[in-house]
């Protein structure tokens, strides 16, 4: 399940040159700009809930909420009192870390998990989303638009998405470090073994309880830094942000790159997403949702013939090719 994690360095440093130039391809393109930072965003996302979700073992379908409290706390420190974006982001993520300890805690402390942790924790986006609806102070049935500034760095707001694109890529760059970062310390190991067989990691000694709520905490404050960047792409908030559908593509993508690969779902995003938006679209207009039948399509087939996840085919694939290369 875990196998093929690690990408040669040289091959990730090329794949991150070819990302930081793609924006200067379509550069006028504002719809593929914000297709290639929607594939980013999605990546972030995915690659933060691989944390809980792929080393852990637990699935969490909680990233609506940690994603809407960012982008919240965001917007609200903004519209209210002009507080930069740059804090609020950070802010935003302590905060999702709050929330997500607070309900760790308990959900952990009684031994809840499997399926009964994904219930519940997909439970927690929806009340957050009723919650702000009628909190009219900060939130309300109504869109708060951010304050409009055609270029400033200070309130995060430009007159094209390139910023955006760059912002979000470095979040996924520093999202996969902690990835890397976690999966090779002793909570990685901790956390794998819990993954594996979490009966069996506390008789040996290890403190799941401990290790779930610091892998909660670094994927939420991920999510949440993430969901600040979010608002202020598209300008407004609004109590939808906390959204249900979104969690469930986000575990989907994790469970789709590869369990614990720390690119799998990075790989998974750009496959899927990107397939997701140029179908709908082009498709969406006139076959309404007919995208979906083919997004649907596309994940059943890779559960038929990839289960281990789309990282263990890129990484066999690069094998072969490393392969015939040598003989030649």
């Amino acid at each position: 399940m875990r196998s093929g994690n690690s990408l040669p360095r040289s091959l990730l440093i090329a794949l991150l040159v070819l990302a930081a130039l793609l924006p200067l391809v379509a550069r006028s393109n504002q719809y593929a700009l914000v297709l290639f930072t929607t594939v980013l965003l999605y990546g972030v996302l995915a690659t933060a809930w691989n944390i809980i979700g792929g080393l852990a073992g637990q699935l969490d379908l909680a990233a609506g909420a940690y994603l809407g409290l960012g982008a919240f706390t965001v917007g609200t420190l903004l519209i209210r009192w002009n507080i930069s974006p740059w804090l609020g982001m950070i802010l935003g993520g302590l905060i999702a870390v709050g929330f997500a300890l607070l309900i760790g805690y308990p959900l952990f402390r009684f031994g809840i998990r499997e399926v009964w942790y994904a219930l519940s924790s997909s439970a927690l986006v929806e009340v957050l989303r009723v919650a702000f609806l009628i909190w009219n102070q900060v939130g309300g049935p109504m869109e708060r638009y951010l304050p409009y500034h055609e270029w400033s760095l200070y309130h995060l707001r430009f007159a094209t998405y390139m910023p955006f694109y760059y912002i979000m890529l470095g979040m996924l760059v520093l999202a996969l470090v902690v990835n890397h970062r976690v999966r090779h310390s002793r909570l990685g190991y901790y956390l794998m073994a819990l993954g594996e067989n979490e009966d069996a990691a506390e008789v040996l000694g290890v403190n799941t309880q401990a290790c779930k709520l610091q892998a909660l905490a670094l994927y939420a404050f991920l999510v949440g830094t993430a969901g600040g960047v979010y608002a202020c792409m598209y300008g407004f908030i609004h109590p939808n942000f906390f959204s249900g559908p979104l969690s469930t593509e986000v575990a989907i993508l994790g469970i789709v790159g590869g369990m614990g690969i720390t690119y799998g779902p990075v790989m998974a995003a750009i496959l899927l997403v990107s397939t997701r938006e140029f179908l709908r679209a082009n498709l969406g207009g006139q076959l309404e949702s007919f995208y979906l039948v083919v997004y649907s399509v596309v994940l059943i087939l890779i559960a038929l013939f990839r289960p281990q996840g789309i990282a263990t085919f890129v990484r066999g694939a690069y094998d072969r090719l490393l392969s015939r290369m040598v003989k030649e």
